[in-house]
């Protein structure tokens, strides 16, 4: 075989004049001083970065403003300061980000456009309490345009788009919601939502049961005028049917999160997706090979999973319920306890509703590097209080990532400080919020319109027609063509031809 050989005939390599000049440069490169150090090359390296992304830092969070919203005086542009957000200057790009999410929200923006004329929610005086993203946005405005009046709070202490909630307050809206508010701050605009002059609520929307627990604990004369509640989480319908249980449920109260459109799209298709985006935001990981827990197999566990396994990673999964335990196995997962992976997993994910899943014990024994992050809707799940302890250093590397370092020197990486991940860290797709969205909102509908007696007091599903049409709404955007049932056809099952297609006991 020839050998390369600058001084050979027609056989030598000559090297490409681009090659040439790269190595020129090179060279005056390593001639440069290099007293700069690495803290000033990081620093020059940073400040182009943020020099290139300027535009984005106009309307994004800004640590150079640190004080509290509570502490400042802001008015719309219609002299209102009945809200309190971070910057209502940021209103504009928030109105943007509202308008693109429109776009993806062809049930809600269908809903609107034909149920506007009969405002069915006329008089509905509604106080909110969800994720304030501009998917909420459009739901919100989808209620005022079908009549509603609404005062809304946050369910997250992370997850509140800041430029969106500047947007609806811009547009009349009284919003009390800022990314990063501290505990204190979260029951403060709970209690400005509701304790406001001249103003009750008749309808409540929550996520997650905060806002019906504050009621309860401190306004319970108001459940005499409210219709019913309507609850789209696992965690607070728990809390709804326990109320129900022990006979303190005082109105009628519709599970959203039962309905077969909120747990099968919700659940299941927008957490098999945003876990991967969480993670890659956060933490700039690559999957393939590593080795994942997953605690809980419900439905989010299952969307969890799914993308996880597709990804390459190696995923065992926990599981209390014999019948999600085997669905687990039969999907070709390994059922474990968490005892008997901790020390050598990369990743644990819970999903599971409960409290104290993962605790001082297991973060003990996790190996270093681990990371730790939450896909339910509480912070309960993971046991961050006892890693506020003096031996253990935390260190803030991105927002909503921290490392806690033990005295080895062994780290974990926890995400969220253990709250929701994809809401506080990344973002959700669009279109299955849609789906959730206007399955809230005709649940809204069917409460506050319907006659006495038709709701006691206790938790009721949404009606199996109302899930079908939620799902009908959503078809065309895929050009999907339904097939329709024959006189015969629908004679022989004993069905109506256009539904409920489902008893209520089937499992989709």
């Amino acid at each position: 075989m020839e050998q390369w050989d600058g001084n050979e005939g027609t056989s030598a390599f000559h090297m490409p004049e681009w090659m040439i000049q790269f190595a020129d440069q090179k060279q005056e490169f390593n001639k440069r001083p290099t007293k700069i150090g690495r803290r000033s090359l990081s620093r020059s390296i940073s400040q182009s970065s943020t020099d290139s992304y300027s535009s984005a830092a106009s309307y994004t969070d800004s640590s150079d403003d640190e004080t509290s919203p509570r502490d400042k005086q802001q008015k719309n542009s219609k002299g209102s300061s009945d809200f309190c957000v971070k910057n209502i200057k940021q209103a504009e790009f928030g109105r943007r980000e509202i308008e693109i999410a429109e776009q993806e929200m062809p049930a809600l923006m269908a809903l609107r456009k034909r149920a506007q004329g009969e405002k069915p929610l006329a008089g509905a005086k509604i106080v909110g309490c969800t994720h304030i993203t501009a998917q909420t946005a459009v739901l919100m405005e989808t209620l005022g345009a079908l009549g509603a009046q609404c005062r809304w709070a946050a369910c997250n202490i992370y997850s509140t788009l800041n430029e969106v909630a500047a947007a609806l307050a811009e547009s009349g809206f009284p919003v009390f919601a800022w990314k990063g508010e501290s505990e204190d701050d979260f029951w403060w605009c709970i209690d400005r939502c509701v304790n406001v002059e001249g103003w009750q609520p008749n309808m409540i929307l929550d996520d997650g049961g905060d806002l019906t627990h504050w009621i309860y604990k401190k306004y319970p004369n108001m459940f005499k005028k409210i219709k019913g509640i309507v609850e789209e989480s696992v965690t607070g319908v728990h809390r709804l049917y326990q109320l129900s249980k022990a006979g303190k449920l005082c109105v009628p109260a519709m599970n959203v999160n039962d309905s077969v459109t909120k747990q099968k799209f919700d659940n299941l298709y927008c957490c098999r997706e945003s876990i991967l985006d969480g993670l890659k935001r956060t933490t700039d990981m690559m999957f393939g090979g590593k080795q994942v827990v997953v605690c809980g197999y419900g439905e989010v566990g299952k969307g969890c999973c799914a993308a996880l396994k597709a990804m390459g990673s190696i995923v065992y999964v926990t599981e209390i319920d014999p019948i999600c335990a085997l669905q687990a196995c039969m999907d070709g997962f390994r059922l474990v306890k968490l005892n008997e992976v901790i020390r050598q997993v990369d990743i644990v994910i819970t999903c599971t509703g409960n409290k104290n899943v993962v605790t001082r014990e297991h973060l003990d024994r996790m190996k270093n590097s681990c990371i730790v992050c939450n896909m339910g809707h509480s912070n309960t799940e993971i046991d961050v209080a006892s890693l506020r302890t003096p031996e253990l250093t935390w260190e803030r590397v991105r927002s909503q990532v921290d490392h806690v370092i033990w005295p080895d020197g062994k780290r974990i990486v926890l995400l969220a400080e253990g709250r929701l991940l994809n809401l506080s860290c990344s973002t959700v797709p669009t279109f299955v919020l849609s789906i959730t969205a206007t399955t809230q909102a005709l649940a809204l509908i069917e409460l506050y319109n319907a006659p006495e007696g038709r709701y006691k007091q206790d938790v009721y599903l949404l009606p199996k027609k109302m899930d079908e049409y939620v799902a009908s709404l959503h078809l065309p955007t895929f050009d999907a063509h339904l097939t329709e049932l024959t006189d015969e056809q629908a004679k022989y099952l004993g069905l109506n031809k256009n539904g409920p297609f489902k008893p209520n006991y089937y499992r989709y």
